[in-house]
């Protein structure tokens, strides 16, 4: 099979062809139809420090997709050929403290797929049981490429209700353009977006027609956000960028009592005024990293299922596998939405 591979360090990566891998007993083999593009996996191609600390060549990266199940393991139950499944990304061991506590998302001995385990960049691949959310016949296999990423936004939104309460979405990349969106179909009463890039803000612009646009190259935002809000702020900050400006005016621009999800990897220390921005104003903060199993995967389905959200516009940009080094030099460009490779 044809699959997208690291397989050296540093960085650019190499197609190759590879002898197609066999499900084991808890495994199910997947045709893989569509798979996304995500930050991590620009991180592992430009080889940066995350790429150098987690990654061991020779390996298949690629993480968000869909794909078509065509041979299940031995003890696979509930899953069958033909069935059409989206990929969960971590690996949970199903016996740690926090697998059996509702955490399996955050698992003791976790494994990402297309970290340390060979990923989707490939015609084929397989996928642990534990790992497959199945997808209603005749499914665009696109939408299941993208409901990865579409739950972290979720997970990070919905640490608490939202229902009638302002939002402020710092950060509008592809996982952004999903927390504005989410923010609305749960029932935000004002949502503020903040970007510097112009070609984001429009895209939040067409997905969220009723959101405050609101750009830190061009004005305060933290000054315009409290000027909308009386002087009080916002109920919630949502940080995506992981900048540590972004993440500075997230503190700085929720109200009191308020709280914040972190959900941006910075690449560098933060320093934050503890006592003033979390401390004295009693700020809730939420960590939050991939997404709860399965909680919010019925939760983006449920928002797929609505008809009130179509997320293909995000996708900007489709490519054969083939063109790997194109799209992936474009997602790195930030003038792109979500984009989609093909096997």
């Amino acid at each position: 099979m044809k699959a997208l591979m690291k397989t050296r360090s540093g960085p650019g990566a190499e197609l190759r062809e590879v002898a197609a891998p066999e499900p084991g007993p808890d495994e199910v083999l997947i045709r893989v139809k569509a798979a996304a593009i995500c930050g991590t996996d620009i991180h592992i191609y430009n080889w940066d420090q995350y790429a150098q600390e987690r990654i061991k060549p020779p390996m298949i990266f690629g993480h968000e997709g869909c794909g078509e199940v065509i041979r299940v393991g031995s003890r696979v139950r509930g899953y069958a050929v033909g069935d059409l499944i989206a990929v969960e990304t971590h690996i949970p061991c199903g016996e740690c403290f926090q697998c059996r506590t509702g955490s399996q998302h955050i698992c003791e001995r976790m494994a990402i797929i297309g970290v340390h385990t060979d990923g989707l960049f490939a015609e084929y691949a397989r996928v642990p049981m534990a790992c497959c959310w199945k997808l209603s016949p005749g499914t665009n296999p696109d939408l299941g490429a993208i409901l990865e990423p579409l739950g972290v936004a979720i997970n990070g939104l919905l640490k608490e209700d939202i229902n009638n309460k302002s939002v402020a979405v710092f950060g509008l990349g592809p996982i952004g353009q999903f927390g504005l969106a989410a923010a609305a179909f749960w029932g935000a009463s004002r949502i503020f977006a903040v970007e510097p890039n112009a070609y984001r803000l429009e895209m939040a612009r067409k997905l969220v027609p009723k959101a405050t646009l609101l750009n830190p190259s061009q004005g305060d935002e933290v000054k315009a956000i409290m000027e909308a809000t009386a002087g009080r702020g916002v109920d919630v900050s949502l940080e995506i960028s992981g900048d540590s400006k972004g993440i500075k005016h997230a503190f700085q621009a929720v109200r009191k009592a308020g709280r914040v999800s972190l959900i941006g990897l910075p690449s560098n220390p933060i320093e934050l005024d503890l006592t003033a921005d979390i401390i004295y104003k009693e700020v809730r903060v939420y960590g939050s990293t991939g997404r709860l199993m399965w909680k919010t995967w019925y939760d983006a389905q449920k928002l797929l299922d609505s008809g009130s959200f179509d997320p293909t516009p995000i996708i900007t940009h489709r490519f054969p596998l083939e063109n790997y080094d194109q799209a992936l030099s474009l997602a790195g460009s930030r003038q792109a939405g979500k984009i989609l490779l093909y096997p």
